[in-house]
């Protein structure tokens, strides 16, 4: 079977083709292609995603992606089974861009139509990894972005528990926010890993936000102000290239060391020995080494996708709607965006 993912939820417009023979727990999806065009040129002056240049982008970008996913992959728009696409959670613009490109297609090819829940998608992308081995359910998910941040127990596909959110803002925002205010370019995140290179991740203790330090939920807030307080403090340092190294590592850290205890403790909680890590900071070489050294400790095996699945993807939407559309979900021309959707939710959809 050979399905089409459209992503547009945020800044990437995307698409790719996904080749899936069933869903056993040995069954790995074969990637045909996967087309990811970026907004970074759009959005950088404004230090984050503007909405409104976000729409326009995906209604300039979305067909050619499109083409290009089907001529990459070799074939046909005929050839494909099914289409799926991002229904939720998202920007509403960008949303109903990739929704109306994935009714169009597939109205005009009779071909069924399979909604997806964005982080749903980024559950399933490390199963994109050929060298992903035993992956399978169940597992804990740590599921990082610049909108999102949840700590989920996927019991089964489709059957999710959240353990754990951020009580206010996203760890990619934080990223993003602490670029800014170090007056580093968007997005924040390579933006700061690249800066913190070499530099002291002791430096400066920053706060690490642990809310009720037995509950799995996380805060961002209260670093990214004490972040600003600290550089108030010391206007006569800004230009000081070791000491921006020491800031940028040391406020790093202290987002990284929050997220790995976070899901080490969910991880014991739910009892489960397999931890995933999606989103785009899942791109993040300090997360991912502190993750490894601290997990093997505590015998977690943690799976990340590859980096080029990390940030949205059409990839990750195209399996989540295979494992749909082959337990028989099929949308119809009525389905709608959902700008907000808890995943908890989708538990009601399985059959």
């Amino acid at each position: 079977m050979r399905i089409l993912g459209i992503e547009s939820s945020c800044d990437e417009t995307a698409a790719a083709v996904v080749e899936l023979d069933g869903m056993g727990a040995t069954t790995r999806p074969r990637l045909l292609s996967n087309v990811v065009h970026g907004q970074v040129e759009v959005h950088a002056r404004y230090g984050g995603v503007v909405p409104e240049l976000a729409s326009r982008a995906h209604i300039r970008n979305i067909q050619p992606v499109i083409d290009q996913a089907l001529r990459l992959a070799g074939i046909e728009p005929s050839a494909l089974d099914c289409v799926a696409v991002t229904a939720g959670p998202g920007l509403i613009g960008g949303l109903l861009t990739g929704m109306a490109a994935a009714k169009g297609l597939a109205m005009a090819l009779d071909r069924p139509l399979v909604g997806v829940h964005h982080m749903e998608g980024h559950l399933m992308s490390p199963f994109l990894d050929p060298n992903a081995g035993d992956m399978d359910f169940p597992f804990v998910a740590l599921l990082v972005s610049g909108g999102h941040t949840l700590l989920v127990h996927a019991r089964g596909f489709g059957d999710y528990r959240v353990l754990g959110r951020t009580r206010d803002d996203a760890v990619g925002e934080a990223f993003d926010k602490g670029a800014r205010l170090l007056g580093l370019g968007y997005p924040g995140g390579p933006a700061i890993a690249a800066l913190a290179e070499g530099g002291n991740r002791s430096a400066i203790p920053f706060p690490r936000a642990m809310p009720g330090r037995t509950q799995l939920d996380l805060s961002f807030s209260g670093l990214k102000t004490a972040l600003r307080t600290f550089l108030g403090h010391h206007p006569d340092k800004q230009t000081d290239a070791g000491w921006r190294r020491d800031v940028a590592a040391s406020y790093q850290e202290a987002i990284v060391e929050v997220l790995v205890t976070k899901s080490l403790a969910a991880c014991r909680e739910s009892g489960e020995r397999r931890l995933i890590v999606a989103g785009g900071v899942g791109a993040n070489r300090r997360l991912r080494d502190m993750l490894a050294e601290r997990a093997e400790r505590q015998a977690v095996r943690v799976y990340f996708p590859p980096l080029a699945l990390c940030t949205d993807n059409g990839a990750m939407i195209g399996l989540a709607g295979a494992r749909r559309f082959l337990a028989g979900q099929r949308d119809g021309w009525m389905l709608n965006a959902r700008a907000r959707w808890p995943i908890e939710g989708l538990a009601d959809q399985r059959d």
